[in-house]
């Protein structure tokens, strides 16, 4: 599931196939996301663009 996490995948669609909730889903895994700080700000000014 941190693959699924780090390559992009919205974390209530990960939960939902994991069967977990998000809440839980994001305690157990949260720390397995990398460098996603960047990937949101690069989201973030793309959206601000538009």
């Amino acid at each position: 599931m941190s693959l699924w996490l780090n390559a992009g995948v919205h974390a209530l669609e990960v939960a939902e196939r994991a069967g977990h909730s998000v809440n839980v889903l994001l305690k157990i895994y949260a720390k397995c996301i990398d460098d996603q700080r960047e990937v949101a700000n690069q989201r973030i000014e793309k959206a601000l663009e538009s």
